[in-house]
């Protein structure tokens, strides 16, 4: 571990380290850190500069990123803030300060590989870091001295050697042109024939166009042909566990609502979560856990956002004896789609009926979600 990840590990560890303002005020002073060092060393070329700010970037993004909740297929986006001077009252932070860097803890259930989530639709988790600055975070010091710190910092005392290496501009700008003059030639040559050789060259008159004869082969019905998209999962045993024609099936909480509806793209269930952030049960029969005993099972929930609405979704199941699936999350759009999870049943007898709950705005923002159908397959 390098001096300055120390340094800003040390900084989380004396202050709430889960307080998204809180790390974004201890990123801003390990930034304001190395402007005052860069300053204090007028020897350091602008070259030099660039590489450690952007070595400090990189490690700002590594750490941030142990902080992100943990999204169905999705991997974390970080944005480093911008460097800005810390807080005077803020208490320093050496560099030279050993310490163990703290344990990370992830939001959500930890699940293995083979039943992590598949949904066609990337979540989208949202920019963790806030526009306003928390007060009183710790400064950063990255002056203090530190074998690898100085030899990243000090500049480069050959100047004669360096500007050996570099090209003149003269001679770069003459290579690009002459590149790019000789890629252009190609590309002319290629789209005027001229590299055809003879045997490709068809100098011969112009033939019949080939008829089909009676004899020709004729493949089966479907054989060799392309899969359609969606066909591979159309022609999947679904077995029915919602359909908003029998809303019979779902409970809604005293602050949430559920509403059958219908348009241009067929019957759905509009449900919108209360501000509590209560879900909406969809019943799951006793009979149909009884068939996914012992198996690999896919669950496919089909939704759309409300109109100009774009949401986030969270799901939660309980299958009684036989456990549940995680929390998962999705982003929701405007279109119809299919977010799919798989769960691995342990091969027992379920004693009662289970249920999917679906929460219809993560965010607490009152967004409602269209649902169309819940279904399961069992997989070969």
């Amino acid at each position: 571990m390098d001096a300055i990840e120390k340094a800003i590990r040390n900084a989380l560890e004396r202050g709430n380290a889960e307080d998204r303002p809180f790390r974004e005020k201890v990123y801003r002073s390990a930034f304001a850190a190395l402007d005052r060092a860069l300053q204090a060393n007028p020897g350091v070329t602008v070259e030099v500069a660039i590489k450690r700010r952007k070595a400090i970037q990189a490690k700002i993004t590594e750490i941030e990123s142990e902080f992100l909740p943990a999204v169905a297929d999705a991997g974390p986006q970080v944005d480093v803030p911008a460097a800005e001077p810390a807080a005077d009252a803020a208490p320093a932070v050496e560099i030279g300060t050993k310490a163990q860097s703290p344990a990370v803890a992830v939001d959500g259930p930890v699940q293995s590989a083979a039943d992590a989530p598949r949904s066609r639709i990337l979540p989208v988790v949202p920019d963790i870091m806030p526009d306003a600055a928390l007060p009183g975070g710790p400064a950063i010091d990255v002056s203090a001295p530190d074998s690898s710190a100085a030899a990243e910092v000090a500049p480069d005392r050959d100047e004669r050697r360096i500007r050996g290496r570099r090209l003149p501009l003269t001679t770069i700008f003459l290579t690009v042109t002459l590149l790019a003059a000789v890629g252009i030639g190609l590309f002319f040559a290629m789209q005027t024939g001229v590299f055809k050789t003879a045997a490709q060259l068809d100098t011969a008159p112009p033939q019949a166009p080939p008829t089909v004869e009676d004899d020709d082969f004729t493949p089966a019905d479907g054989a060799n042909a392309p899969v359609k998209p969606g066909a591979e999962e159309q022609s999947r045993d679904w077995i029915n566990v919602f359909s908003p024609t029998d809303p019979t099936h779902v409970s809604a909480p005293s602050d949430a609502k559920a509403e059958a509806m219908k348009d241009d793209t067929g019957p759905f269930l509009r449900i919108r979560s209360g501000a509590s952030g209560s879900a909406i049960s969809f019943d799951v029969g006793q009979g149909v856990l009884e068939k996914l005993a012992g198996k690999h099972a896919v669950f496919d929930i089909v939704a759309r956002a409300e109109d100009g609405k774009d949401t986030q979704i969270s799901v939660d199941c309980n299958f009684g004896e036989l456990g549940d699936c995680g929390r998962k999350r999705y982003a929701v759009g405007q279109q119809r789609n299919e977010y799919l999870f798989d769960v691995k049943f342990p091969g027992k007898r379920p004693g009662s009926a289970g249920t999917i709950a679906v929460n219809s705005d993560f965010d607490k923002q009152g967004k409602a979600v269209d649902i169309y159908e819940i279904r399961v397959s069992i997989e070969p």
